[in-house]
């Protein structure tokens, strides 16, 4: 298959998730004799962060400017067994249009954040990568959350096709590897910052770091506020490239995992970092949201917190109870959470879509009457 994609980006993995997604995804379906060209825009921010600059056996189209791409993306798509946005691609409703008007097969969209798109759309708000006919022109639209988001996404935005394609590691990037005493710590998080998490963030690590001031927690990722409240027991990572996120995850007797707000509270959504964090052997601690159990054996696989005491127990865990929990999780995720069965998920799921006869292009931008 052909696959010409319009997303958020590829090239950067700062300050956002889908990125080292969608590498993992890509480098699994060049595996297996899929291509890939990636149209993103050259957002000043992820420019400064560039960490990818080719995707193997595909294209990766950097552009300043969607008049100036739109006749080349045009020509991709034209050639193109499925065109593909996704949400927060900043030029998601132009080039939905285009796709929609191409000779294309199939026209996908996926949803790599769906909760917070039904959120907005709760509270009233706009959003962005969403047409005035939301998704009822697509032939299949993918969500990176399950459960009842997926009813939502139909009843509430017309999806006529909707699957889950969740979250997924390379192995070959994320595995086991020596701790680094750069990022030695009792307990570690990895994320960006964002105002959804921190009641979390300051119930699960903040308040435990308060309470133990002689353990060590580290915290790396972008856009933290000067006000943050710090204390002299947190390190803190301002960027961590994704080649340093083994050494990250391993140097840590214990990994802490967190949710959106509006991720956890519609469930069935584990994050890239969950999986990036289990493949590495490394003990994981997750905030609780339902679904969980779906994808690791709670206990087993996978500590789960409610509150700081949760932590706190989870902290006094031995040395070796903690490496059997991380073996046990990486089993798990080698076995079902890898790129290449989410490659494989993704061809089948798109080889499974009709393809209806489209003797004229309809707009999906146009509004309904």
């Amino acid at each position: 298959m052909r696959l010409a994609i319009f997303g958020l980006s590829v090239s950067s993995s700062w300050g956002n998730g889908h990125a080292t997604l969608w590498r993992g995804l890509i480098h699994a379906l060049a595996q297996q004799g899929h291509s890939v060209t990636f149209f993103e825009w050259n957002a000043p921010w992820y420019a400064l962060h560039r960490d990818c600059f080719a995707l193997p056996n595909g294209e990766l189209v950097l552009y300043d400017d969607w008049d100036a791409v739109r006749s080349r993306a045009a020509r991709v798509l034209a050639e193109a067994d499925v065109g593909l946005v996704t949400s927060y691609c900043p030029h998601a409703l132009a080039a939905a249009e285009l796709m929609l008007d191409s000779r294309v097969p199939l026209h996908v969209f996926y949803d790599l954040d769906a909760p917070v798109t039904l959120a907005q759309l709760e509270r009233g708000q706009h959003v962005s990568y969403i047409g005035p006919r939301g998704l009822r022109d697509f032939d299949l639209v993918l969500s990176y959350t399950g459960g009842a988001t997926l009813r939502e996404l139909s009843e509430r935005l017309g999806a006529r096709r909707v699957a889950p394609l969740y979250g997924s590691v390379d192995p070959a990037l994320h595995a086991p590897t020596a701790p680094s005493a750069r990022f030695a710590a009792d307990l570690s998080y990895l994320g960006t910052y964002g105002s959804d998490r921190q009641a979390a963030l300051e119930r699960l690590f903040l308040e435990p770091a308060r309470r133990v001031p002689a353990r060590k927690f580290a915290l790396a990722g972008s856009q933290y506020p000067s006000d943050f409240p710090w204390q002299q027991n947190i390190f803190y990572f301002s960027h961590l490239p994704p080649a340093e996120h083994p050494a990250y995850y391993c140097s840590a007797r214990l990994n802490l995992n967190l949710t959106r707000e509006a991720m956890a509270a519609r469930g069935h959504c584990p994050s890239g970092r969950l999986f990036e964090a289990t493949a590495c052997g490394a003990a994981v601690l997750s905030d609780r949201w339902d679904g969980l159990d779906a994808f690791f054996e709670l206990g087993d696989e996978l500590l789960v917190a409610d509150c700081t005491d949760d932590v706190l127990a989870a902290l006094e865990r031995s040395d070796r109870e903690l490496a059997r929990i991380g073996a046990a999780a990486r089993a798990r995720t080698l076995e079902q959470h890898t790129a290449a069965q989410r490659a494989h998920e993704l061809v089948r799921l798109l080889e499974l879509s009709p393809q209806p006869a489209r003797p004229q292009a309809v707009s999906s931008m146009a509004p309904e009457v």
